[in-house]
């Protein structure tokens, strides 16, 4: 058995990151950690009742990863994979963002990749083996205006990926992140007719992606087949450079 933990498991990505886990092999068994609206996630874990159980977990408290990765290791007695996925946005420019907006966001998006990392860490340096993928985003490397606080929360991410990398590379473990451009997701629900046409115009590819090819390349970095690949930063954008 495989034992994969996707946080951020009620959104769009989050869901078809553990879809396609659970679709790759009936050895794999998924925690889809939640902290609200919990209902996609409950929905998937009753339909895959023997695969899958959902785990609530605040990524910003530590105490929360601490409690879940030791409730992980008593029910399955392992944990193979993390995938970092919960973020939020709250946009705004710069010289407007108050103090909420931007400790708020970078508490979400890169404490809680911290503390995650560090609470499985132990497990699977005990194991010699682990994979640990990383959801950042395109604002990371192409930061636009109205994101400081969300562009500087995924570069964190970035740089803590290729940090990590280095550090557990001798034990077995490796650490990836992926960089998802625009993805047909909840994030992208608000955007008006102009500004879709606007945003699409940017893509080589000229579409956004869907969320099962992000998906994709979080389970390939996961893989066997992935492991000599560490440290390193996927672009999922459809060309945007």
């Amino acid at each position: 058995m495989r034992v994969i933990l996707v946080t951020g498991a009620n959104g769009g990505l989050g869901q078809a990151i553990a879809r396609s886990f659970l679709n790759e092999s009936i050895e794999n068994f998924l925690w889809l950690a939640v902290h609200k609206n919990k209902k996609a996630a409950t929905q998937l874990a009753e339909a895959f009742s023997d695969r899958c159980a959902v785990l609530n977990l605040n990524v910003a408290e530590r105490s929360d990863w601490e409690k879940a990765v030791r409730h992980i290791l008593e029910k399955t007695q392992r944990i193979d994979v993390l995938v970092n996925n919960a973020g939020q946005h709250q946009d705004g420019l710069l010289a407007n963002l108050d103090d909420a907006a931007w400790s708020g966001v970078l508490s979400i998006n890169l404490d809680g990749v911290f503390y995650g990392c560090r609470a499985v860490l132990p497990a699977m340096i005990s194991q010699r083996i682990g994979r640990i993928i990383n959801v950042a985003s395109l604002s990371a490397l192409l930061a636009p205006a109205g994101q400081a606080n969300y562009a500087a929360a995924k570069a964190g991410v970035v740089a803590l990926t290729q940090s990590l990398a280095k550090e557990v590379a001798r034990i077995g473990i490796t650490v990836n992140a992926v960089c998802p451009g625009y993805i047909e997701t909840e994030a992208l629900a608000g955007l008006s007719a102009e500004e879709r046409r606007s945003a699409t115009s940017r893509v080589p590819m000229r579409r956004f992606g869907r969320p099962e090819e992000v998906a994709s390349a979080v389970r390939f970095l996961a893989c066997s087949e992935a492991s000599y690949i560490t440290g390193s930063i996927i672009k999922v954008d459809g060309g945007i450079f």
